[in-house]
């Protein structure tokens, strides 16, 4: 089984003696199954000081990593624009593949516990440059689905609701194309409805197949004056997955984002070749 890992590489809300920003690097697996055991994921994390940001202390610490784990990873991911070049320079020189994504659930989640429980008890710690956002994604414009795997008119999609354990079961389900998390790692109460998207496709495999090559990040509504349901991928690409060409449609599509924000963000984007098969093409767990 191959192994994906998530990484961060910035400076944190801490300052040392010098007025100087420390930075940290963040390294964890993502979990790719919904049975993985999240106390089971390597994590690793490094401070340095300002005048050791450079991809040769990265590739270091990733090597280091790597001897500390026993794992190799096929590829690393990072959601950070303004780092692509160190990161994926230190990578490079590792030997190991990167890819800009906003399908680091593990990692974002991670931090957000670090910002709670570890940064302010650090020495330096500074509440102002806390509140600094230090993430801003650019305005998309979404665009169709390449015309190779783009459906016909016999082709739909339909927003369905599952419960969270229904997922329990997920590494039992006849999937081609897929990747999950555990479930735990929100706090979803068995209860919890899940919604998701599901595209029913005379193409399906071949649509599954190309969207497994793209770094999935969550599905969105887009209101306006042409509402959409899109498909958010990498870190500064957007793919229109359904029109919602009526009130019905775009009614349903409002249930799906509530429901999505009721369930923390979680919710799933399915494909089968029709809604009679008890098989899928692809099935991603998201979050967004």
């Amino acid at each position: 089984m191959f192994s994906i890992w998530e990484l961060d590489f910035y400076s944190r809300p801490i300052f040392d003696e010098n007025n100087k920003k420390i930075w940290e690097v963040l390294i964890c697996e993502s979990p790719l199954t919904v049975n993985r055991s999240e106390d089971t994921l390597f994590k690793y994390a490094q401070f340095c000081s300002n005048n050791k940001v450079n991809s040769i202390f990265l590739r270091e610490t990733i090597e280091k990593a790597i001897d500390i784990s026993g794992i190799t990873p096929k590829k690393i991911r990072f959601f950070r624009r303004q780092m692509n070049n160190m990161i994926a320079k230190a990578c490079e020189d590792a030997g190991i593949d990167t890819a800009q994504s906003r399908h680091t659930y593990t990692l974002e989640q991670w931090l957000k516990e670090r910002e709670q429980n570890v940064y302010p008890l650090q020495e330096g710690y500074n509440q102002e440059a806390a509140n600094s956002p230090s993430v801003q994604y650019p305005e998309l414009n979404a665009i169709p689905l390449p015309e190779a795997v783009r459906g016909d008119k016999g082709d739909k999609w339909s927003f369905v609701n599952l419960e969270a354990s229904a997922f329990a079961e997920m590494n039992e389900w006849d999937i081609g194309f897929g990747e999950a998390f555990p479930l735990s790692m929100v706090g979803l109460t068995p209860e919890t409805k899940i919604p998701g998207l599901i595209m029913y496709s005379k193409r399906a495999l071949p649509l599954a197949g190309w969207m497994s090559g793209l770094e999935l990040g969550y599905l969105m509504l887009e209101e306006g004056e042409f509402p959409r349901i899109r498909l958010e991928t990498g870190v500064s690409d957007s793919w229109i997955l359904a029109n919602l060409i009526n009130a019905d449609l775009l009614t349903e599509a409002r249930n799906f984002d509530q429901a999505k924000k009721e369930a923390s963000g979680v919710h799933f984007l399915a494909i089968q070749s029709n809604d009679n098969s008890e098989s899928f093409a692809g099935f991603w767990l998201l979050k967004g």
